[in-house]
């Protein structure tokens, strides 16, 4: 795995000044294959390459078109697009297979892939994602670490991290399981015995409430990955798999300057999410039966019978009657979060991400599914401030997975470089995402144009 180095460099994704030869090669490479694709299904087998493109894109249309209705009504209409979900895709598959169009549609399918691959590449190559800036920083000498046994599935258990820590020099604080804990009153009693740094191992809402403290007092926080996904240890670089290996930052670290975010007055350092979701898991059924509990409230959610209509503000753009907004500590890598699983290039860009969404029809659904980012329901945006509005005086709001109600209108925000985090000096680094493929440019890359 490749590790970052001492320090990192600053600013942000910028285009390079000329056009790198290896970006103009892949951007070649990417058309050729894009054009080969093309190719392939004309020339191989005449109208069967019509054939596969109509039996494709219709396979996606019925199958978005299916799920819509599965979760947005109840009964024989649910059944029947749950039905529709599953043979949409299967039908396809069949008529290929009956067809004899398997060679023509791998072979479109790979080089269409392909493609997609090398534009990806050449993009990132002219884009040059520059790192967040790490700078040096002495150890610390009274580190607490809190961490919750439960979390990740026992992580801190199984990894043995206690015992790690507290030959590292750290104070260890295990949160009890059965009981429920103020970890912020924790952290500020640790501060108040003389603590020089923060650290949590456990989940994302706690981290949320200690780094709070951590910034508050101007302390290094240390992030350890022992939560279930670890999304803010990754966007940071760390290691999601060995959270042992976290705990390199106590001896041998360096620090990053981040922000966070903040909605009605709750710090979050992932995602705050109003609307369908955050309105589920609200419901007191909802831990013990999570699928069952979606699946009962989405058709009321979804078609308006329940829920709250939202409208959002941001610095330059008003968005009405919103079904869902997902708003993120730091913009993701691109328009869809989760084709890129939810990456974030950049944690210190002084900006807040808002995904919105609206999707009222079979057909609405379908066009989200085939245009993404383009289509009418979905929009992507940044802003340094965003407000969410309702007629409801409170609506509930899911941070950091953690379900909250506040009273409206909602202020989000972010706390630019607030936090101080304490990193590994020897990390993976982020994993970087592939940018939205505009194939405009990947041809004036081609072209060799700046």
């Amino acid at each position: 795995m490749a590790l970052s180095p001492p320090s990192g460099t600053g600013g942000g994704t910028v285009a390079a000044a000329g056009t790198p030869a290896r970006a103009r090669w892949l951007a070649r490479l990417a058309l050729v294959c894009a054009l080969g694709a093309l190719v392939a299904l004309v020339a191989a087998f005449g109208h069967s390459g019509l054939v596969i493109v109509v039996a494709g894109l219709a396979g996606v249309v019925l199958g978005a078109m299916g799920t819509w209705w599965m979760l947005s009504r109840r009964g024989w209409l649910r059944l029947g697009g749950g039905l529709l979900m599953v043979a949409a895709p299967l039908a396809v598959l069949v008529t290929f297979a009956r067809a004899g169009l398997w060679p023509t549609a791998l072979t479109a399918l790979a080089l269409w892939l392909a493609g997609l691959v090398c534009a990806g590449t050449a993009l990132r190559e002219v884009r040059r994602p520059h790192g967040m800036r790490a700078a040096p920083a002495p150890n610390p000498r009274k580190p607490v670490l809190i961490m919750n046994p439960k979390s990740g599935g026992g992580k801190v258990g199984r990894f043995g991290l206690v015992e790690r820590a507290e030959a590292l020099g750290a104070r260890v604080v295990l949160l009890d399981p059965t009981a429920v804990t103020d970890v912020a009153a924790l952290a500020r009693r640790a501060v108040a015995d003389g603590a020089d740094l923060l650290g949590v191992a456990g989940g994302d809402g706690t981290q949320a409430k200690v780094a709070e403290v951590a910034a508050e007092h101007d302390l290094p926080f240390v992030v350890v990955s022992a939560g279930t996904r670890n999304h803010f240890a990754r966007d940071l670089g760390l290691d999601r798999d060995d959270p042992v290996r976290c705990l390199d930052a106590l001896t041998d670290g360096e620090e990053l300057r981040v922000d966070l975010g903040v909605v009605g007055g709750h710090v979050f350092v992932n995602t705050a999410s109003f609307g369908v979701y955050a309105e589920v898991v609200q419901r007191p059924e909802y831990r013990g039966a999570q699928a069952r509990t979606a699946l009962d409230a989405m058709p009321d959610l979804l078609l308006g019978y329940a829920g709250n209509a939202l409208d959002a503000v941001t610095d330059s753009r008003r968005l009405e009657d919103q079904q869902a907004l997902l708003i993120s500590n730091n913009p993701y890598a691109t328009p869809e979060p989760m084709a890129a699983g939810g990456r974030r290039p950049r944690l210190d860009s002084g900006l807040l991400g808002l995904v919105a969404i609206r999707v009222n029809s079979a057909a609405q659904a379908a066009e989200v599914a085939l245009r993404g980012a383009g289509a009418a329901g979905l929009h992507s945006l940044t802003s340094a401030r965003i407000v969410v509005e309702s007629d409801a005086a409170r609506i509930p709001v899911a941070v950091d997975g953690e379900a909250l109600t506040v009273s409206t209108p909602v202020v989000c925000s972010v706390r630019p470089g607030v936090l101080r985090v304490r990193v590994p000096r020897l990390r993976p680094g982020p994993p970087t995402a592939y940018p939205p493929v505009d194939w405009h440019e990947i041809l004036t890359l081609a072209l060799g144009r700046p």
